[in-house]
């Protein structure tokens, strides 16, 4: 279980738990209220291409593109958190994270899972 950080309106993203498995422990679930999802499209950057070229050659962690697949997977959560509060859950479980190749150089992550009432 875990609390994640926040991307922009700390109100909207604050206080969800989220877990990758189907149960929360010392929380019991009463309700399913259905699967939740976030998704981002993000490009690669001309100027961190080349950074990337050069890195290849050379070896090692490609940072520009970590940073740049954090950034996108934080958001695509942020918004499942998102959809999950308009459902007024308490929790999202069972969350999972995909990756897709749009098109060449664009790729989209998303985030989904359960959204869940707990009892108090």
């Amino acid at each position: 279980m875990f609390y994640l950080r926040l991307e922009a309106n700390i109100e909207e993203t604050c206080n969800m738990i989220v877990v990758n498995n189907n149960n929360i422990p010392n929380k019991k679930i009463i309700e399913s209220l259905g699967i939740v999802q976030g998704s981002t499209v993000r490009a690669r950057n001309v100027a961190r291409d080349i950074f990337a070229k050069i890195r290849t050659l050379i070896g090692g962690e490609i940072s520009e593109y970590t940073n740049l697949q954090n950034s996108a997977r934080q958001q695509a959560i942020d918004r499942m958190i998102i959809e999950a509060k308009n459902k007024n859950a308490d929790a999202i479980i069972n969350v999972r994270i995909t990756t897709s190749m749009v098109m060449q150089g664009c790729s989209e992550i998303l985030a989904y899972g359960t959204a869940v009432k707990l009892s108090d």
